[in-house]
C-alpha cells in the first residue's frame, strides 16, 4: 500500500536514515485518519460533527443540569473561544443547546443541553462506543491492554516534554 511505497522510496533515496519511527508515525496517522472518518460517519446522521459532539459530551458527562461557560468548553475542546462561538451558534440553531445569562457574571453566559441535546448526546455516544469497539475487535484483550500501555508511555513522554 501507500505506506510501503512511501517507506520504500525514502529507503531508496536516504538509505542512511533509520526509518522505523517514521514507519510507526505513518501507521498511527493512517489509523487516526481512518478512525476519524468512521467517527464522523457515526455523527453525520445526528447532524453533528466530531467537534460539536465534544461540546455535547462535555455537557452530558457533567450530569443533570450541568451548565458551562463558553470559555470552559473551549478549554475542554482545546479550541479558540472564537471557534467555540461558531460551534455554539450551530448547536443552538439545531436546538441542541441553550445559552442563558450567568447569574455570577453579568456579562457572561452559560451553556446547557436541551432535552434534544441530551438525547442526541446519549444516542451518539452509544453509537460511538459501538464503532470504536468494532475498530479494535481484531485485538485480543492482552493486545489491547499492551497497546493502551504503549500509547500511555508515549503520551506521558510527550506531556513531560511540553513547555
Amino acid at each position: 500500500g501507500l505506506l510501503d511505497e512511501t517507506l520504500a522510496s525514502w529507503e531508496r533515496e536516504r538509505p542512511d536514515l533509520d526509518l522505523r519511527a517514521m514507519a510507526t508515525m505513518l501507521r498511527a496517522n493512517q489509523l487516526m485518519t481512518a478512525a476519524l472518518r468512521a467517527i464522523e460517519a457515526v455523527f453525520a446522521p445526528h447532524g453533528i460533527t466530531l467537534g460539536e459532539f465534544d461540546v455535547l459530551a462535555a455537557l452530558r458527562r457533567g450530569g443533570e443540569g450541568t451548565a458551562l461557560s463558553p470559555t470552559a468548553l473551549a478549554r475542554v475542546a482545546m479550541i479558540s473561544p472564537a471557534g467555540m462561538t461558531n460551534r455554539l451558534d450551530r448547536l443552538e440553531a439545531a436546538g441542541l443547546i441553550e445559552r442563558r445569562p450567568d447569574p455570577a457574571d453579568r456579562r457572561g453566559t452559560l451553556v446547557q443541553l436541551t432535552n434534544l441535546g441530551r438525547t442526541t448526546a446519549d444516542r451518539a455516544v452509544e453509537e460511538l462506543v459501538t464503532a470504536e469497539t468494532a475498530l479494535f475487535a481484531d485485538l485480543s484483550p492482552a493486545e489491547h491492554r499492551r497497546l493502551d500501555a504503549t500509547l500511555d508511555k508515549l503520551i506521558d513522554r510527550l506531556d513531560d516534554e511540553r513547555p
